[in-house]
């Protein structure tokens, strides 16, 4: 009997305000940490324009390639939200107001309702809402493509609300090591210790500070009994050179 496969994710960042840099990104790194948890890897990020064709083109390239596509950002009220609409162009499907999504903005907003508002109920047809706790307007899931809002802590609960949808494998455990040897030394028997463990990858990550230098050694794999095979390897190959390591 074959293993079962290890479902992975893509991760689609939508907003001009992230390229000009206006906005600094928090939903990558928070995505990355609960999809490991969940078994699930991000393979791959993608930062991209308010534009239609641009998002089209990257939900229909990622959607065959991924188990899994996220979009954060585009879902609102105003002008310039075009995620809902785009997503429905990717899937060749109409904008409808879906009705289950519009009762939730109808009791979350009251008379406090408008038509921009309501705009926020727009989906594929098909489209299943993503419940929104924090500011009710729902993200949706379209097959294996799931769309989302861009304010974190919105995304956060729509996440956490989607969770259980999602398949999953086993979830990815790291451990750390810091050392104070440099990658120049370190290179060499990293790699022969990457080669002879080939489940557990290894991440160098160097570090600059005022009073000190060194490297963060981050191991990730599904088993802790791997992780800690190859942290006292690495352990083992820093001694060798003279150097001091922590956990």
């Amino acid at each position: 009997m074959s293993e079962p496969t290890t479902p992975v994710a893509c991760l689609l960042l939508i907003g001009n305000e992230l390229l000009s840099g206006r906005t600094q990104d928090q939903n990558l790194a928070f995505a990355g940490q609960r999809l490991a948890a969940l078994g699930i890897p991000l393979a791959e990020a993608r930062v991209i324009a308010d534009d239609t064709a641009t998002i089209v083109r990257h939900v229909n390239d990622c959607r065959q390639q991924f188990d899994y596509v996220f979009t954060t950002g585009g879902i609102g009220p105003t002008h310039d939200d075009i995620t809902a609409a785009a997503v429905a162009r990717a899937f060749d499907r109409e904008l409808e107001r879906n009705p289950a999504a519009e009762q939730v903005l109808l009791e979350f907003y009251g008379d406090k309702v408008n038509a921009a508002r309501l705009k926020m109920a727009e989906m594929p047809v098909g489209a299943v809402p993503i419940d929104n706790p924090l500011s009710g307007a729902p993200g949706f899931q379209i097959e294996n493509v799931f769309v989302l809002a861009g304010i974190p802590s919105v995304m956060q609960a729509m996440f956490d609300a989607l969770a259980e949808r999602l398949d999953r494998g086993a979830p990815i455990l790291s451990l750390t090591l810091t050392t104070n040897c440099r990658e120049g030394e370190l290179a060499a028997g990293l790699g022969e210790i990457q080669q002879q463990f080939p489940a557990v990858s290894i991440g160098s990550y160097p570090f600059f500070e005022t009073d000190r230098y060194g490297v963060n050694l981050v191991l990730r794999g599904t088993r802790q009994d791997d992780l800690e095979t190859v942290a006292a390897a690495t352990e083992a190959l820093i001694a060798s050179l003279a150097g001091d390591c922590q956990r």
